[in-house]
């Protein structure tokens, strides 16, 4: 039940990060702000953010001093692992869009979706990652003892 609940709780997170990464993508694509690819990097960066600081808490339960090298660095990698992914496909979607003389809001949609694929292709791998490196929690010998032993 805690791990349904986790799941649970990473694909909150992961909707509303990409919620507000979508909403920032479509704004500048939409308007012709930035090219699709700048405007992906922008969006990517803004919706990084919440993701972090709620996956680290929410998701893994962990508080305390944020360490840069140990949980901000790594999750910057995977957050650009996914970053290059829904780049390579928003690139490629815009540049069909442009060529196929779509309107404004179906390019826009066409871009957005690119970046769900892209990004959905590492939201995965990003959970093990998480999950097994990055927030793992150490067990703790003596407690681990004392629960075998209070049965717990």
């Amino acid at each position: 039940m805690k791990r349904l609940r986790q799941l649970f709780r990473y694909a909150t997170v992961s909707v509303i990060a990409t919620s507000i990464s979508l909403t920032v993508l479509g704004f500048l694509v939409y308007n012709n702000t930035l090219p699709p690819f700048r405007a992906n990097l922008v969006a990517t960066a803004i919706g990084t953010v919440p993701s972090f600081i709620l996956n680290r808490r929410w998701v893994w339960g962990r508080s305390g001093k944020v360490s840069w090298a140990t949980e901000v660095a790594p999750f910057a990698l995977l957050s650009a692992a996914g970053l290059a992914a829904s780049s390579i496909t928003v690139v490629i979607t815009a540049h069909w869009a442009n060529n196929a003389n779509l309107s404004d809001a179906t390019r826009t949609l066409a871009v957005q979706v690119a970046n769900l694929v892209g990004f959905g292709i590492v939201w995965l791998i990003q959970f093990v990652v998480l999950d097994r490196w990055l927030f793992r929690h150490e067990i703790d010998p003596q407690s681990e003892a004392g629960a075998l032993i209070s049965g717990g």
